[in-house]
């Protein structure tokens, strides 16, 4: 029987099917082993630096995998819209952290409805427009609203910017009886330049002193408020800033990575790699976990081979894909050591092939991705594998 990657129906048995014999390519493919291994060490991670983890649910919209997350030990997962936000709680995930704003009736409608549904929900404000258009549909439900206060940095993205900005937030959240302010929120990925890891490390330090000034002022609704931030990148130093006794002891400190559940094979691996140069006690790291499997269709001029995959398969930004591992049913995978993606296309990749690499029509590839999130948007299933590619679970998405 064949499986049709990108239309498997949920819950599908699968049967252990061979993914070269048995599945229509292209596919999207995880790795179990690299997956659990993932999933096991960032929260190993999180939990030596005595932080909780809730992994950005917007790299993947996979349920299968935020249960794994949640499994392991996260304390919630994070979403980027209230229409993610939505996916998440009907399959199963009641506390989520909207790392963004809140804005336009209809998503606040759809999160009311989640909130009155028994969700622990809180996104974030930066705004008092934000403040009073919140306040005012929330209290017409007659509901409370969790927010988290914003703290930007000069050229980034959303987030109160100054000390002034911050006070006059939090007085307007004070002064909305349908609203809670129960932490602070940062987020440092868009931090660059020169000294960048100082940089970072000095906006860690800003989100605990405000923290810190906050809570002594009373200003948190809860008495353990959150305090979060941290992408894939940076959460080292976010960890550090945070591994602090008194946030320990009285606020939760949450860290985001959302790509280190697959990882990659360029951007994210070169960043593993800094991290460890930043703290070579640290043992093991992660590896990539996710990789696009597609057969070779044309050969038409040497050096060159045609791949049955393109943009809407996988992910051409920050980097062209990076190819892997030549795959024939029956032998061992073999690594394509100077190969690369010269151009992609909607259904087609431009592969560059040495003359020692022998390629027939119908091999299969497997590609590697840099930056996880838009290689998944591309996919309803993904495809869970065991080492020998027999095919373990079909793992529907919901963007």
């Amino acid at each position: 029987m064949t499986l049709p990657a990108r239309h498997l129906q949920k819950g599908r048995p699968v049967d252990g099917q061979s993914l070269l014999e048995n599945v229509s390519l292209p596919a999207a493919v995880i790795f179990d082993a690299a997956l659990t291994h993932n999933i096991a060490w960032m929260q190993h991670f999180a939990d030596d630096h005595g932080a909780q983890i809730a992994p950005h649910g917007k790299t993947t919209m996979t349920p299968a995998l935020f249960r794994r997350q949640l499994d392991a030990g996260a304390w919630g997962i994070t979403l980027a819209t209230a229409v993610q936000c939505a996916a998440a709680f009907e399959h199963g995930v009641t506390r989520l952290l909207m790392a963004n704003q809140l804005v336009g009736r209809p998503n606040m409608a759809i999160v009311a409805d989640l909130v009155a549904r028994g969700a622990d929900y809180c996104c974030l404000v930066d705004s008092v427009a934000s403040v009073e258009a919140l306040n005012a549909c929330f209290g017409e439900r007659h509901l409370t609203l969790q927010v988290l206060v914003e703290l930007g940095v000069p050229g980034g993205r959303c987030g109160v910017r100054n000390d002034a900005e911050l006070k006059t937030l939090v007085d307007a959240v004070a002064a909305a009886p349908a609203l809670a302010l129960c932490g602070i929120e940062g987020y440092e990925g868009l931090i660059g330049g020169e000294h960048t890891v100082d940089k970072v490390r000095s906006y860690g330090q800003r989100l605990v002193d405000t923290m810190r000034t906050l809570r002594s002022a009373g200003a948190f609704a809860e008495r353990t408020p959150i305090i979060t931030a941290a992408g894939s990148q940076w959460f080292d130093l976010v960890a550090e800033a945070f591994d602090r006794s008194d946030l320990r002891d009285h606020c939760t400190p949450i860290l985001r990575p959302g790509c280190y559940v697959v990882h990659d094979h360029r951007s994210y691996r070169d960043a593993m790699a800094e991290v460890k140069a930043r703290h070579p006690e640290l043992k093991g790291e992660l590896e990539p976990a996710l990789a696009v499997f597609a057969h070779v269709q044309s050969l038409p001029e040497p050096g060159l081979a045609v791949v049955a995959m393109g943009k809407r398969d996988i992910s051409v930004d920050p980097d062209l894909p990076v190819p892997l591992q030549l795959h024939r049913s029956g032998e061992a995978a073999r690594p394509l050591t100077g190969c690369s993606t010269r151009k992609v296309m909607d259904q087609h990749a431009m592969m560059v092939i040495p003359e020692d690499i022998e390629l027939r029509i119908g091999d299969v590839v497997s590609f590697g991705a840099s930056h996880p999130c838009l290689t998944f948007d591309k996919w309803r299933q993904v495809l869970l594998v065991d080492d020998d590619l027999q095919v373990l679970e079909a793992m529907p998405t919901f963007f």
